[in-house]
């Protein structure tokens, strides 16, 4: 097992902002989020749209999310496009061979990290690929610099949570590394902790 220490520190990392339920436009390439990587109705499941303008707390302000507010993107899916769990998936993951996994069960949906800025720190959990690569595991599960070349090599997309924690702006750089889950602490990333996994009802997969 892992401890946080072990997981390697990415440094200096941009860092963007985007939201369940998030509509599509230019500055995310088009992609909305009311879907996300694993979850055909990721919207319905949360409760709503996470509205980055209207909070309360590190909450939306229209209403209680169901699923952990702090939550973030990065551009690996264990995943392909057809719904196959990629072979390289096993090699690459650093926890893959800890425990036997479901067949729709994804290897990286809701795993923890904690994110850096200056004096700050926050955790959340993963629920989507980006910003904008879904298969760069040189990077997440690496020491190469992200594919992506938008938003100044953008290589992490956090939730309005993680960015009123931290005091973001909208391109922003941060430190982040993986944290094995009885590693994290408590927080109020913690209040609502998300365990749904894969649901993919709607997809053609």
């Amino acid at each position: 097992m892992h401890k946080t220490g072990a997981y390697p520190l990415h440094r200096g990392v941009s860092v963007t902002v985007f939201w369940v339920g998030e509509e599509s436009s230019k500055d995310n390439g088009y992609i909305p989020n009311a879907q996300s990587a694993w979850d055909d109705e990721w919207e319905k499941h949360y409760g709503g749209v996470d509205d980055p303008a209207h909070r309360i707390g590190y909450r939306p302000a229209g209403f209680v999310p169901k699923e952990n507010p702090f939550y973030f993107a990065l551009p690996y899916n264990d995943f392909d496009q057809d719904g196959h769990r990629k072979k390289s998936a096993f090699d690459v993951v650093y926890w893959a061979k800890e425990r036997r996994w479901r067949e729709s069960e994804s290897m990286c949906k809701n795993r923890w990290i904690r994110i850096v800025k200056g004096e700050k720190v926050v955790y959340a959990q993963w629920e989507d690929v980006g910003p904008f690569e879904t298969d760069d595991a040189d990077y997440v599960f690496g020491s190469s610099m992200p594919k992506n070349t938008i938003n100044d090599h953008a290589g992490l997309d956090v939730s309005p949570a993680v960015r009123d924690y931290l005091g973001l702006s909208d391109v922003d750089k941060v430190d982040w590394q993986f944290v094995a889950p009885g590693d994290v602490p408590d927080g109020p990333w913690k209040e609502i902790v998300t365990t749904s996994q894969i649901d993919w009802r709607d997809s053609p997969r």
